[in-house]
């Protein structure tokens, strides 16, 4: 009788396992996340401007981001030396603090653009700082950056730049299920004590493309895209030392990956 009585008792006690398991809480979400991301270009283009001379580009970084919204990051380039004053790689350094509203977004902070290396003589330092704002509504963004000194070393008219701004407009729409975004976007660079005709540095750029993330599979989250980039600027103050005019209009071809 006592050996049927631990028996039933055993078996009560396995079967309600399964539901015990059912209702253990939730796993906790990490206060933080740490990611990198690696990627290979046929071309760098910044707010229009090809920084490689219409030359591929390897770049990276990792972004550091606490529940609490603030974040951090670096990002790397190698770039033209001849337009950055003898420096082969630009190394990018911001912060910030990012908030989510339903399908809405914001984010405020700082970035430094930074060119290590040694500058030829009465070369003006590249060296760039912005602070940024931002808001986000689901595929769509809008980003105001601005200035705080001159912008990226020029000086269109021979004075400070400091005050220069750039307004950002993009789009990042999905096709449902199928892993293509469509790309989009346009710019409004205003460079303050601006030149003229050839030296003028202000002008708008855009860009449309499309991208597609690999699913599943060995290259699950790799992303493969394609863009066309151009600009409205005449090319005289953006044409580098080999004469070759960096503002001109050109596609692009990339992968990168998150990790």
């Amino acid at each position: 009788m006592k050996a049927t009585q631990f028996t039933l008792a055993t078996l009560v006690a396995l079967t309600a396992l399964p539901s015990l398991a059912q209702t253990a809480a939730p796993a906790a979400t990490p206060d933080y996340t740490l990611t990198g991301n690696l990627g290979i270009f046929s071309d760098y283009r910044f707010r229009g401007i090809s920084q490689t001379n219409k030359k591929p580009a390897i770049q990276g970084g990792v972004d550091f981001a606490h529940s609490s919204g603030i974040y951090l990051g670096n990002w790397n380039s190698n770039v033209d030396s001849s337009q950055y004053n003898g420096a082969n790689i630009e190394m990018d350094f911001y912060g910030g603090w990012k908030a989510t509203f339903g399908d809405f977004g914001l984010d405020l902070g700082a970035i430094y653009y930074y060119y290590p290396g040694n500058r030829n003589p009465g070369i003006v330092n590249a060296d760039t700082w912005e602070i940024y704002a931002g808001v986000g509504w689901k595929w769509a963004s809008a980003k105001f950056s601005y200035n705080l000194k001159d912008y990226f070393g020029a000086q269109p008219t021979g004075q400070d730049t400091d005050g220069s701004w750039y307004l950002d407009l993009s789009a990042a729409y999905p096709l449902g299920d199928t892993g293509v975004t469509l790309i989009a976007h346009f710019g409004i660079l205003d460079v303050r004590k601006d030149g003229s005709g050839p030296y003028e540095a202000s002008y708008n750029d855009w860009k449309l493309g499309a991208a597609w993330t690999v699913p599943d599979g060995l290259l699950k989250g790799l992303e493969i895209g394609a863009y066309y980039s151009d600009t409205n600027s005449d090319g005289g103050f953006y044409t580098d030392l080999t004469g070759r005019d960096t503002a001109k209009g050109t596609g692009v071809v990339y992968v990168k990956k998150t990790f």
